[in-house]
């Protein structure tokens, strides 16, 4: 009889993994699940305060993490951040902008800059990180926070939407092009999740119902339902992924 096969690991230790949005959050929820799997990690977010505050948080529970304050919409900044002398390992970016409005109300200021983080920033930080990756001849992880409306439209949510798709499409032409390099490149698509940037909409009871309503467990998603799923893609458990969109959804784009 064969030997019996044997489950990836999800251990990161040794890993260096660098979190865009670290300072609240999905990308502080994903920070946390990375340097308790081991990694060493390099949190970004353009407010240093409370960015200093979380990797404050992390290393008091025995995580190795360091704070880089940074604003990925400028991208001199963003190359800065892969300036050092080895590549990262797995990059999760969880920096995000919404604006939320009537398609016939959008400026083009709100355009600009949804699409200046959501889709510009994203596409120019997965660059510099797989030009470190090939440079140094080995494989990696990047992983974008997308979101459920990266699949279905939304009300209020024309130019969100426009950011989030073209961000999917984005990701599959990178992954045909980065896998014989054993690059993997995917999304993380969740549904409305409680954090402080959402409690007004959850405050007002009409968006919460609809919210509810449209999700088929019933309720919104917390933080912690987004660590377990970033850390599978960061690790060796999904070696054969990429391409794809892990929805995180509740069932919202089932229907």
């Amino acid at each position: 009889m064969p030997p019996l096969p044997t489950t990836p690991s999800f251990d990161l230790t040794g890993r260096r993994v660098l979190v865009t949005g670290a300072s609240s959050g999905i990308g502080l929820g994903c920070a946390v699940a990375m340097a308790e799997a081991g990694a060493e990690v390099t949190c970004v977010a353009r407010r240093p305060d409370p960015l200093r505050a979380a990797v404050d948080q992390i290393t008091a529970l025995g995580g190795t993490a360091r704070a880089v304050p940074c604003d990925i919409a400028d991208l001199t900044q963003l190359a800065a951040l892969f300036d050092g002398p080895d590549a990262f390992d797995v990059v999760i970016n969880a920096a995000g902008l919404a604006r939320h409005t009537k398609a016939t109300d959008t400026t083009v200021q709100d355009f600009d800059d949804v699409m200046a983080v959501n889709l510009r920033a994203a596409y120019f930080l997965s660059q510099n990180a797989a030009k470190a990756l090939q440079a140094k001849g080995r494989g990696g992880a990047i992983i974008h926070v997308s979101s459920q409306m990266g699949h279905v439209g939304g009300p209020e949510r024309a130019v969100y939407c426009a950011s989030k798709h073209a961000l999917e499409g984005m990701v599959k032409a990178m992954a045909l092009e980065w896998g014989a390099d054993g690059i993997r490149i995917n999304t993380l698509c969740p549904t409305f999740v409680k954090t402080p940037l959402t409690e007004p909409t959850f405050a007002d009871p009409e968006k919460r119902a609809w919210i509810n309503a449209k999700i088929a467990l019933g309720h919104p998603a917390e933080v912690q339902d987004l660590m377990g799923a970033a850390l599978f893609l960061a690790s060796d458990a999904a070696r054969m992924v990429t391409g794809t969109a892990l929805m995180v959804d509740g069932g919202w784009t089932a229907a």
